[in-house]
């Protein structure tokens, strides 16, 4: 799952390099904290929020294959 979530923001950004991504896993959750560089916040959150908000359907429809929920936080 980590390394999906890292390969869609990576395609997005402009300064790949600058993409950190920290995960923290339990029993039924797994949460992400993702840290961008400030010039690619717009890109990853898009318009509404809809860029953002597809990446986090990937993310709990593969986390839900391995029967856990999910969690993204975007910081800068």
């Amino acid at each position: 799952m980590k390394e999906l979530v890292e390969y869609l923001v990576k395609s997005l950004a402009e300064h790949p390099d600058d993409v950190l991504l920290s995960m923290d896993e339990n029993e039924d959750n797994v949460s992400f904290e993702l840290r961008i560089s400030p010039e690619d916040f717009g890109r990853i959150i898009g318009k509404n929020g809809n860029t953002i908000n597809a990446i986090r359907t990937v993310l709990q429809a593969a986390a839900s294959s391995h029967k856990k929920r999910a969690k993204l936080e975007v910081l800068t």
